[in-house]
């Protein structure tokens, strides 16, 4: 009985996991087309060493350190990553960065897209307006006189 059930409870994992509705968390029927092979190399790539969610939580937003992330794990002993797989698991990342740089803007215009999150997507978002002025820094202080050698008196 207790191997019935859990031979039922695998095959019920298992068909959750091939619904291609939802991978770790990111919602897949949001992805290009153009963009879902290689999303799927990403998946079979980057999951041989780590969870899915371990780069797609980092909150990395730019490609810059994408190319460097993927290059350090290319580089991992048996992760099988080629260059030309470099490539495409970077084309999928570069992606979600962008959407993760929209959403971040959405969140900080209060839900309504704004003009620079929608006229380009590879620019990084700007601070919030609500974000409180810093007071203004106090001017420096004057410069302390020079050190007194006591031996000849002078500086």
């Amino acid at each position: 009985m207790m191997r019935r059930t859990l031979t039922a409870l695998a095959f019920a994992l298992a068909a959750f996991s091939c619904s291609g509705a939802r991978s770790e968390g990111l919602d897949t029927s949001k992805i290009p087309d153009d963009l879902r092979s290689d999303y799927q190399l990403f998946t079979t790539k980057c999951s041989k060493c780590h969870s899915l969610a371990r780069p797609l939580s980092s909150n990395i937003t730019d490609d810059d350190q994408w190319v460097m992330y993927v290059n350090r794990m290319r580089r991992q002993p048996g992760s099988g990553i080629s260059y030309d797989d470099q490539a495409h698991i970077l084309r999928f990342l570069k992606w979600y960065a962008a959407d993760l740089r929209r959403i971040q803007e959405e969140k900080r215009s209060g839900g309504a897209p704004s003009a620079s999150a929608s006229a380009s997507a590879s620019a990084s978002a700007p601070a919030p307006a609500s974000a409180p002025a810093s007071p203004p820094s106090p001017p420096p202080a004057p410069p302390s006189p020079p050190a007194v050698d006591a031996q000849d008196g002078g500086p």
